[in-house]
């Protein structure tokens, strides 16, 4: 079976990933309440209690919400960290011990014939980490929440098949809008969000001859639109020859609407 994916949800109000390949099925994080979760899942026509577990990347609330309640439920186990597990502590209730286990940034993890890789990003929680999916030859690399791609992570999601990528502000319109300066200096810093130009210049570094499909991810409900997103990093990629539409496709996601679930 081929490496298969949805962004389930993408954005400040809350974050989840769905993939699977050959008989393994992952959530990356559940940040939505095990209602919403439910629905998600019914829309792309598969089940949680099906999943071989729940991976974390950060502890934050959009990406923890519904963590605690779909474990439980569902008898998931949960992947993450041991800073984010210290972290997550007393956030998502009790979770049992034959259900926890740690991921250590930087390390790989082989279920049957899929490899997950996490590598750390830079983002204002205990250790925040991201996954590239190895499956067949086949590669899904997934990265918000960073203020930064640095070399380091550029080296291990270079050349994926499928990108899920932070695109998260237009810089005129945070600089412009009713946040309080404080907020404004953190999504701004090495440690905040990954803004739309900035986004299109790391992916210069990133798309190889595999790449067929970006996804613009965690989009700011105050500080970007879809349409703005899609325009900058397209315009600033065409300033180096990168071509949308031919040599890749860029893809929209949504804080409520999954994603088409596709294979690559």
């Amino acid at each position: 079976m081929s490496l298969q994916f949805s962004v389930l949800a993408s954005g400040s109000t809350g974050n989840a990933i769905y993939v699977e390949a050959n008989g393994q099925a992952f959530l990356v994080d559940a940040g939505l309440s095990g209602k919403q979760m439910t629905n998600l899942f019914e829309q792309i026509d598969r089940d949680i209690k099906n999943l071989s577990g729940i991976l974390v990347t950060h502890e934050h609330s959009d990406h923890i919400k519904g963590l605690g309640v779909l474990a439980r439920k569902h008898k998931l186990p949960i992947y993450a960290n041991e800073k984010t597990w210290q972290a997550m502590n007393g956030l998502i209730g009790e979770i049992s011990t034959d259900q926890k286990f740690v991921f250590q940034t930087g390390s790989v993890k082989t279920f049957g014939s899929l490899d997950i890789e996490s590598f750390g990003v830079s983002h204002d929680a205990a250790e925040p980490m991201f996954f590239a999916f190895h499956h067949e030859g086949k590669k899904l690399a997934l990265i918000t929440d960073t203020g930064y791609v640095s070399d380091k992570m550029k080296g291990t999601i270079r050349n994926a098949d499928a990108f899920v990528f932070e695109s998260n502000h237009d810089v005129s319109m945070l600089q412009m809008g009713h946040y309080p300066w404080s907020i404004k200096r953190r999504i701004l810093s090495d440690v905040g969000h990954v803004s739309n130009e900035d986004a299109a210049i790391a992916m210069m570094d990133v798309i190889g001859d595999s790449t067929k499909r970006i996804y613009l991810a965690h989009l700011s409900k105050d500080n970007n639109m879809k349409d703005l997103a899609r325009m900058s990093v397209e315009q600033t990629l065409a300033g180096k020859g990168f071509i949308t539409g031919e040599q890749f496709d860029l893809y929209d996601t949504d804080p409520t609407t999954p994603t088409t679930l596709v294979a690559i």
